[in-house]
């Protein structure tokens, strides 16, 4: 029997089913972007959230039919505080992206010691506390990320749980995701009561009652640990790297648990990968803040592009960008340099560059950070990776795609899913579930729509790659420290 999914992403949420062949039906999307009420605040109604979310499950059930459980994947660190008797938020949901913390981070590192960054929710519950009237009344709250309140609300409240998945982005689990952090709450001035428990992102929970059927709750993931599942990354070293508005890039590697929490020194994460049977699988994350933004920014501003589909046709037009380079920097850069004040740049424009080598340039520096990406999980996690999935908007872009297989010297496996997500979800509630039995079940659903290698000349050791590279590494530096003042931040 199949599996429902409800994927709620930053801008949006869908409904869909699973089935045991790893193929998705009865889809339904609803539009729901955030609120940002001032430069830098995103913020979105938990209410409107979960009702949409319900009406949506409900088309997909009306058309496939019953379902053995129910799977959820969101976006990971968006934080909600609300009131137990009701269910209704104190406030509006602050966004991952929400920035209006960063003074708390700032004060975290330099009172306490803690390394936490803006998106975290070991910032954003106390500062709801503090500003939504939340002081003095903490025993009546509750708070959670995504996926706590919509299985408070699709179990009647039965339900305040969370995965290691998303609690791992939190800010406030322990290193070793074992438990929450008491040294961290303490600190922050979060009452650990408020949080939810902590259980396996695959293992039946309860039943749906908000649902038609009541299929019973047996998946919870973060999107990127969702994304990693949901295209059959469950051995070490296997990796996938999602590529819309931003980037990620995840690797398993393997059962060994995080000794320190948040950043390494080489500019990645530990994150959990998975974890079922009270067992933690865990993995590697590197993050690109701006990936499909910069196909987007040469269509609404530049007006180089009618749309984003175009980028594939234009860069086309032309075998090489004739020496142009492109640094997709246009929030800053991620892993593995976090320099908030390095900026987008182009270089080596001449009189002949024109559309096409503008167009062509964006594509292959966008490539040449999911290179970074890549380089720096090997680094961190321990493993090589022997090929390349990939997910996403960008992954459709077959003049992307080859670019990326020569920036990494890797083949470049494109997933048959652009939204890996609601695979993975469904393939971690049919786990639970006996839809599969195993994650080698789901190694072997693996099926690529198109797989890209590389140009000759750009394999892992080619000489063109090792060129190019080093050119790349030449423009990084010349984007780096653009804005002094926020090049010296460091979350």
């Amino acid at each position: 029997m199949s599996v429902l999914v409800i994927d709620i992403g930053t801008s949006g949420l869908r409904a869909a089913v699973v089935r045991p062949d790893g193929d998705v039906t009865a889809m339904h999307y609803r539009s729901m972007p955030p609120a940002s009420p001032f430069p830098g605040l995103v913020e979105f109604d938990a209410m409107v959230m979960v009702s949409t979310a319900i009406e949506v499950a409900a088309l997909s059930l009306a058309e496939a039919g019953p379902v053995q459980a129910v799977g959820i994947t969101n976006q990971r660190a968006s934080t909600i505080v609300w009131d137990r008797a009701t269910g209704a938020p104190i406030a509006p949901g602050l966004g991952w992206q929400d920035l209006r913390t960063v003074i708390q981070c700032i004060t975290a590192k330099a009172e306490h010691g803690l390394a936490l960054a803006p998106n975290q929710s070991a910032t954003k519950v106390p500062w709801l506390l503090d500003n939504a009237g939340g002081r003095g009344r903490e025993e009546q709250l509750a708070f959670g990320t995504v996926d706590t309140f919509l299985a408070w609300h699709l179990t009647g409240g039965a339900l305040h749980v969370t995965d290691h998945t998303n609690a791992a982005v939190s800010g406030l689990l322990e290193p070793d995701g074992s438990r929450w952090s008491a040294k961290v709450c303490e600190a922050m001035g979060v009452p650990e009561h408020m949080l939810p428990a902590l259980v396996d992102s695959s293992g039946v929970l309860a039943p749906c009652t908000a649902l038609p059927g009541a299929p019973v709750l047996a998946a919870l993931a973060g999107d990127q640990q969702a994304s990693l599942v949901g295209q059959s990354c469950v051995h070490p070293g296997q990796a996938k790297v999602t590529f819309g508005t931003g980037g990620m890039l995840d690797m398993v590697t393997g059962n060994r648990p995080a000794t320190v929490a948040g950043r390494t020194s080489g500019g990645t994460f530990p994150i959990v990968a998975w974890s079922r049977d009270g067992q933690r699988t865990w993995g590697c994350e590197a993050i690109m803040l701006s990936a499909g933004t910069n196909v987007e920014w040469l269509v609404a501003d530049l007006g180089i592009l009618v749309d984003a589909a175009e980028s594939h046709a234009v860069a086309a037009q032309c075998a090489t960008t004739d020496g142009v380079m492109y640094v997709p920097a246009l929030m800053g850069l991620g892993t593995p340099h976090w320099d908030y004040g390095a900026r987008g740049t182009l270089l080596g424009l001449t009189r002949g560059s024109g559309r096409p080598q503008i167009t062509r340039a964006v594509l292959e520096g966008v490539a040449h950070r999911g290179a970074d990406l890549m380089e720096a999980v090997e680094a961190d996690g321990g493993h090589t990776i022997p090929s390349l999935r990939v997910d996403g908007g960008m992954s459709r872009n077959a003049t992307f795609m080859q670019a990326l297989a020569d920036a990494t010297g890797k083949v470049v496996e494109v997933s048959r899913h652009t939204e890996a997500t609601t695979v993975g979800a469904g393939y971690l509630a049919g786990l639970a579930v006996g839809v599969w039995g195993s994650t080698d079940d789901l190694a072997a659903l693996w099926n690529p729509a198109t797989v890209v290698t590389p140009t000759d000349g750009f394999g892992s050791d080619g000489p063109q790659r090792t060129a190019t590279r080093a050119t790349w590494a030449e423009a990084i530096r010349r984007s780096r420290g653009w804005i002094p003042d926020l090049s010296a931040l460091d979350f």
